[in-house]
């Protein structure tokens, strides 16, 4: 029995170090391949690395005169951390001197990063646990607590020492993340190597930058298992595809349906798997759908800006359904950015007396930029002045920096986490269609994003009725419509309050308010089916946004049955459905159209 034990064990050996000999190999040939890869990652303008010297600036001039003005304030936050230190300290040390292997009583945060029982149990990891704690905390109290910092200035100094609080997080480094430790040692280090694989692999897929990818990329095809509701391209020019989609319903309201979606995605969250798509809903509702796709573009149009949208974008899509249908009127729906431009559009044709648009539908829409929410803290000049200096240079603003931009909002769930499961961990990304849709993001371009950021995120001009579209000044005091407003609770880009402060400045009087819980997307893409979201209503769209919520009705479900019911009030009668493509405008291709697929140069 002993010489068959020690020649298992031998055997055992000798498998484990031919692993570790093919994994060190493995690891020099990736080490090589990420070496290449990182020599194509092209320069970026400084700007949009980070916040500006002068942000750096304010804080340390702040820190200091809060020191000057209140020391004891001060004083009493350092000592609150000293103390906190020391105590877990010398308690850590009380359990050893006792002869236990174990931490002290925890009575800190839950944290969901720290969910390993180890983090618990462990004295070392439960030390490191602590503490890095104890430090977030006292970062940003004291960041917090600068009184002679306000408004954005304010805003932005918390965000970025969260961000570096965040990025520190225990569970971010090997030697300090119990999870990756155990998976390392149970695989012979097998899942350092996929790890590495990963990373090589995103760094080579983001041309020497590094994006990490947050869904699996081969699980999905545009048009096949995702964005694939039947429908033709019936109409292209250089901005957009028009899409009709099929009926299937044999009647269908009499007032077509366009859906203008945000250029800075691709359309297609809205049609993910069957069971989530608003597209598809809103057909087996009755209604003809059209959607607009936009192109994703590069160099070439570095001189298309926002009267290119809405002259060569929306007027033409409009013209261009009214006659595949037939009709005087269209309703509209605009998402985010969409909405933004939607709204200027609406005011621009009350201004023409233009009466093409008989409603608009605003989703997660800002129109007052006065309070731009989390977003705020990315526009202030040093990284627009980089972005002008960027796309002056290229032409466009790529997709990357959009992608991070975006990301770093939610830093936890969409770098570090998906990050530690990719490398750390050795996992392949989940099959999860909302994540590949995120990350499948396109182009600015130049003159449009200086545009957009100078004149309606910055100088809120279409709020104050300075905003020049086509010639015609543009205010929202002037939008007239019919208008259904959604906004979403958490959401991290277009704050519901400040889309309520919008849409209350509307000259319409037929005016409707909905927020939705959860966030910029999941508040929005919420079918019936899931009972998941419910959203709050108050017909009062008026005062502050505060009150409208202390006021507001809270209702169980989704607001899409909602909604359906305030459009179908104001798209007349139901005639025969209509199939995709007429003589004047023949089917061109299949839906989802050629603008929505992956091209080699973006």
């Amino acid at each position: 029995m002993t010489t068959e034990s020690n020649e298992g064990n031998e055997n055992l050996s000798a498998e484990r170090l031919e692993r570790l000999t093919e994994n060190m190999a493995r690891i020099d040939e990736l080490t090589k391949r990420m070496t290449a890869a990182m020599g194509q990652r092209k320069s970026a303008d400084p700007g949009l690395q980070g916040p500006g010297q002068d942000l750096y600036v304010k804080a340390a001039a702040a820190y200091m005169a809060e020191m000057m003005a209140n020391p004891a304030k001060m004083i009493e936050h350092q000592v609150g951390y000293w103390g906190k230190s020391l105590k877990h300290y010398v308690d850590a040390q009380q359990q050893l001197a006792q002869g236990k292997l174990a931490p002290p009583e925890d009575k800190g945060p839950s944290d969901r990063r720290f969910k390993n029982v180890m983090w618990d149990s462990n004295p070392y990891f439960n030390f490191i646990k602590q503490q890095y704690l104890h430090s977030s905390e006292a970062i940003t109290s004291a960041m917090d607590d600068l009184s002679s910092l306000e408004g954005v200035d304010k805003g932005r100094v918390s965000f970025f020492a969260r961000q570096i609080v965040d990025m520190f997080a225990p569970t971010n480094f090997l030697a300090t993340n119990p999870d990756a430790l155990a998976r390392a040692v149970e695989t012979d280090g097998e899942s350092l190597v996929k790890g590495l694989e990963n990373l090589v692999a995103d760094i080579e897929r983001n041309n020497g930058d590094l994006l990490v990818s947050l869904a699996d990329g081969e699980a999905f095809e545009v048009g096949k298992n995702i964005a694939a509701t039947e429908g033709s391209v019936v109409y292209r020019n250089r901005m957009f595809e028009l899409i009709q989609y099929a009926p299937t319903t044999d009647k269908v309201k009499d007032t077509p349906l366009i859906i203008f979606p945000p250029w800075i995605n691709k359309f297609y969250i809205m049609d993910l798997k069957p069971a989530n798509s608003l597209i598809k809903w809103i057909v087996d509702q009755g209604y003809t759908l059209f959607i607009v796709s936009w192109v994703n573009p590069d160099e070439s149009y570095a001189d298309v800006g926002i009267d290119d949208y809405v002259d060569d974008g929306y007027l033409t899509a409009i013209s261009e359904v009214k006659k595949i249908t037939k009709q005087e009127q269209v309703n509209t729906v605009g998402y985010c950015i969409a909405g933004s431009t939607l709204s200027m559009v609406l005011s621009l044709m009350e201004k023409r007396g233009d009466t093409s648009v008989k409603s608009a539908t605003l989703f997660t829409t800002l129109t007052d930029f006065e309070d731009a929410g989390e977003m705020a803290v990315f526009l202030d000049d040093d990284f627009v002045d980089g972005i002008e200096r960027q796309v002056a240079e290229k032409g466009y603003l790529h997709s990357y920096f959009m992608s991070r931009t975006f990301s770093y909002l939610r830093a936890n769930d969409l770098i570090y986490a998906p990050a530690i499961r990719n490398y750390m961990m050795g996992e392949a990304p989940p099959a999860f269609d909302l994540l590949y849709w995120n990350g499948d993001s396109t182009n600015l371009p130049g003159r449009f994003v200086v545009e957009y950021l100078r004149g309606l995120c910055q100088g809120n001009k279409f709020a104050t009725g300075e905003m020049e579209i086509l010639g015609e000044t543009v205010s929202l005091d002037t939008v007239q419509h019919p208008v259904c407003a959604i906004a979403c609770e958490t959401d991290h880009i277009a704050a519901w309050k400040g889309s309520f402060n919008g849409v209350k400045q509307f000259g319409s009087k037929d005016k409707t308010f909905i927020v939705s819980q959860s966030g910029h997307v999941a508040g929005i893409i919420n079918p019936p089916s899931k009972n998941k979201y419910g959203h709050y209503t108050n017909p009062n769209v008026a005062g502050a946004p505060e009150d409208w919520m202390e006021a507001a009705d809270f209702n169980e479900g989704s607001w899409w049955p909602r909604w359906e019911g305030w459009l179908s009030e104001r798209s007349g009668k139901e005639i025969k459905a209509r199939k995709p493509g007429i003589k004047s405008h023949p089917i061109l291709e299949k839906a989802p159209g050629s603008y929505v697929l992956p091209r080699s140069n973006s």
